[in-house]
């Protein structure tokens, strides 16, 4: 990891589309400005985080409906027996 200082008003680059400008400082919070392409997402990694958990959660939910629905049909159909074959009569 890259660690940088920067004051009010300075800026760093990334690459050379996408420019981070410090904006301001108060204690322990620092806002930033962010200047790059349209084609560019730029997005704070707790929403990310938050996204993805959301995520992971709704497809344990999708799961285990689908299981529910599963055992409830097993639960309400007829037993499935295996078709019985003639025998045959030595002759």
């Amino acid at each position: 990891m890259l660690v940088l200082s920067r004051r009010v008003g300075e800026a760093i680059r990334i690459g050379n589309d996408v420019e981070v400008v410090v904006l301001a400082a108060d204690g322990n919070q620092v806002r930033i400005g962010i200047r790059a392409p349209r084609d560019v997402t730029v997005l704070r990694k707790e929403l990310i985080q938050q996204v993805q958990d959301e995520n992971r959660a709704a497809a344990v939910s999708d799961h285990n409906a689908v299981l529910g629905r599963l055992r409830r049909h097993a639960d309400s159909s007829a037993p499935v027996t295996a078709p019985t074959t003639p025998t045959r009569r030595a002759g």
